[in-house]
């Protein structure tokens, strides 16, 4: 029986992770926490079916050594990532520190496999054609960097310790909240494109991503590559909401807005209220949904880890719709 730790196990995706490695009968410990509202309903979440969840930071280096103890394969998921009201030093500190002390930790404890949870976000602004683990990695944001930084880590402990990274493109599915505004917004008719609706998502549902990430800890041939892992399609913004909009039986609203209004409205909101440590209503990255475009080729995920997702976006977004109603939220 493998014993298993997962990283900002508190998240959405973390979260599903710890259920989908009960159901395959392993042992999980989790390192999270309770910021928002949704990781305290993954906490109890998965707390309910039995997964031992231990808050703090990977920061913490003691802590990180009592966990880590007997521990077989981690998932480190944990980043600062949507934070836009801390200093660039807090990205830093959890997203490259912190993932220092999570390998030198793993090192020590002998741990069989590292899989490194990263971002699509390395590659920067929107590139031509698709994009593979060859392409260019030109980061745009604090976070983007940062991550990227991390990545150069984990590699350079390839030699002493069995790593993978996965770079995850964005992920949607039962368990998300993040796209659960949008699906509100579409629902209530409120929703609009904002810019001209033509720049390129490429999701995957979260299950397709759990069994890339399975695969990722469990082949030989995974050890000291980097995979992308995205979706069986790809979709505009406006496709994307015409899916939704269908599948919840609602007309969308033909308006548009001009993106550049929304750039400089969220560029000033940031540059003021940043410093002084308060969240931004809207910010530069939450327009990146509006405004980049990412399409990914498969061919080392599939050639290497013979991974290749089965949930087309539909299928997906019929799902999501399911578990949002069942939960009361949609």
């Amino acid at each position: 029986m493998m014993n298993i730790l997962i990283t900002g196990g508190t998240g959405f995706i973390g979260s599903q992770l710890a259920l989908n490695c009960l159901e395959k009968g392993y042992l999980v410990k989790v390192l999270g926490q309770e910021n928002t509202e949704a990781e305290s309903e993954n906490t109890k979440l998965i707390q309910d079916k039995g997964v031992a969840v231990s808050f703090g930071s990977v920061t913490d280096k003691n802590l990180l050594k009592e966990l880590l103890r007997d521990v077989d394969i981690v998932f480190h998921l944990a980043a600062a990532q949507h934070e836009m009201n801390v200093p660039d030093k807090r990205y830093w500190d959890v997203n490259v520190e912190g993932t220092r002390n999570m390998l030198e930790a793993s090192l020590s404890a002998g741990v069989r496999r590292f899989v490194h949870g990263s971002t699509i976000g390395v590659y920067g602004e929107a590139l031509t054609g698709d994009i593979d683990e060859q392409s260019p990695l030109k980061p745009s944001n604090i976070y983007g960097e940062t991550k990227l930084e991390a990545e150069k880590l984990v590699l350079s402990f390839q030699d002493k310790l069995p790593v993978s990274i996965i770079r995850i493109s964005e992920t949607y599915g039962p368990g998300d909240r993040r796209l659960l505004k949008l699906f509100k917004a579409i629902k209530k008719r409120v929703f609009f494109i904002i810019g001209d609706g033509k720049n390129i998502h490429h999701l995957i549902y979260i299950d397709d991503l759990i069994d890339g990430l399975f695969l990722a800890a469990t082949l030989e041939e995974a050890k000291g590559k980097v995979f992308v892992l995205a979706g069986k399609d790809t979709a505009t913004t406006k496709e994307m909401a015409a899916v939704i909009a269908k599948q919840l039986d609602v007309s969308l609203p033909r308006f548009h807005a001009p993106l550049f209004i929304f750039m400089i409205a969220a560029t000033i909101l940031e540059v003021t209220l940043r410093p002084l440590g308060i969240q931004p209503p809207l910010h530069r990255r939450r327009m990146d949904f509006f405004r980049k475009s990412f399409a990914f080729s498969s061919n080392a995920s599939y050639r290497t880890l013979n991974f290749e997702p089965k949930v087309s976006f539909d299928e997906g977004v019929s799902k999501t719709i399911v578990w949002y109603k069942e939960q009361g939220m949609l």
